[in-house]
């Protein structure tokens, strides 16, 4: 996997990746001297994280032939007061909304996700705790 980040000005970025070649602006706060024209490079770890094990859980509950409707994925990162500002304790919650969801096929597919699939995961659970929770939401309710 090759990426790499292009400098504007400031503290603003494009990065890219060399195998799909899509592309993101990476800025940062004012309050350091950025512009406010980005992501910043943790919240893409956030994300990244929120986008490996969504993609896992859907892929699995589509298999398990679930009624999902909606599905969504809330990554909250603590972090350290002081540099380097390291994620301290992750949590990971699972939106689920459909018709009758089973929760046993929501807690199987995190479940593999978190032991076996996600590799963002694997990575950030030797810096930092994991936690996850599920909330399943009836559709029309």
């Amino acid at each position: 996997m090759d990426a790499k980040v292009s400098w504007h000005t400031g503290l603003s970025f494009t990065g890219s990746a060399a195998g799909s070649g899509y592309t993101l602006p990476l800025g940062a706060d004012p309050s350091v001297g950025g512009a406010n024209d980005g992501f910043r490079p943790l919240e893409l770890l956030a994300v990244g994280l929120a986008g490996c094990t969504g993609m896992d859980v859907i892929s699995i509950l589509e298999k398990k032939r679930q009624p999902v409707k909606a599905f969504e994925v809330r990554v909250h990162a603590d972090q350290a007061a002081d540099h380097p500002h390291v994620f301290t304790k992750v949590l990971i919650e699972y939106v689920v909304t459909g018709t009758g969801v089973e929760r046993e096929a929501v807690e199987r597919a995190v479940n593999l996700s978190e032991t076996k699939y996600c590799s963002a995961q694997a990575m950030l659970r030797k810096a930092a705790p994991i936690e996850s929770r599920i909330t399943i939401v009836e559709a029309g309710a």
